[in-house]
């Protein structure tokens, strides 16, 4: 829980819960703040550490609807908040459900000041929907938003700071502590597509890349994990095409039991 300055201006936070990690990217007029964590309380832990870089204006931008990166944005408000059109349509659609979801996970697991925390959180709609691509003037340097394509989820919102070589990436990369993975797949996720996300990040050319949990990491981790996912669609395709059984897939994969069967199952 202490700021990680990877260039002038541009942070990274990461939290031991959920292993989270948020951004700041702060320019001359205002900052941009990278996720907002889970909830009430968090965010308002997440806005007070942000004051201790800067007293400037802030705009929020979720990188994807999850919980853990958008339901934080009470104590930010009034403010932009900016994520993908998708991510507000997820948000409208299924943001309460999944609330009360992390609730019932919460109190399942015996925390039940988390549980607590998210009866009182509200769910902010992003009020800046991005289709494609955006820019954020903060003052000296630009902020772009930009959506690469559907990885983790439909709406992966990519937050590229070009003057530092800085791509926070939420959970399109994660870095797990063990290094065995890069990936949490879902329901929602898009294997065969992810691939082609990967290769758009490092067509970025970034210096270094915000993985949504786990420490920031560098372009040999994206080309690692990208090769990791084709070799996990081509698992599916011979899946798909009668030459292996889910079992044999698994036995063969470079990744974990668990990963790689959340990879098969997905769209």
């Amino acid at each position: 829980m202490t700021w990680l300055e990877l260039a002038d201006g541009v942070y990274a936070r990461r939290y031991e819960e959920l292993d989270l990690t948020v951004g700041l990217v702060v320019g001359s007029e205002r900052c941009l703040v990278v996720d907002v964590r889970g909830d009430v309380d968090q965010g308002a832990e997440l806005a007070a550490a942000v004051r201790e870089i800067t007293p400037l204006p802030w705009s929020v931008v979720y990188t994807h609807a999850h919980f853990d990166h958008a339901f934080g944005t009470t104590a930010f408000l009034p403010c932009d908040v900016w994520a993908h059109e998708r991510c507000l349509t997820e948000l409208t659609t299924d943001g309460e459900g999944a609330r009360r979801k992390w609730i019932q996970y919460y109190l399942g697991e015996n925390r039940p000041e988390m549980a607590e925390a998210l009866e009182r959180t509200e769910i902010t709609l992003p009020d800046k929907p991005v289709t494609d691509s955006a820019e954020i003037d903060l003052g000296g340097r630009t902020a772009v938003l930009r959506f690469l394509g559907r990885a983790h989820t439909d709406h992966d919102l990519f937050v590229h700071v070009p003057d530092a070589g800085v791509v926070y990436a939420g959970d399109a990369v994660e870095n797990a502590e063990a290094g065995f993975s890069a990936f949490s797949f879902n329901d929602g996720s898009f294997l065969a597509e992810w691939p082609g996300v990967m290769d758009a990040i490092l067509a970025l050319e970034p210096k270094i890349i915000v993985a949504g949990h786990g420490d920031p990491v560098d372009t040999a981790f994206i080309e690692k994990h990208r090769d990791g996912l084709r070799e996990l669609v081509a698992l599916k395709n011979r899946i798909a095409a009668g030459d292996l059984t889910t079992d044999e897939a698994v036995a063969r994969s470079s990744y974990p039991g668990d990963v790689t069967k959340a990879a098969l199952e997905t769209p």
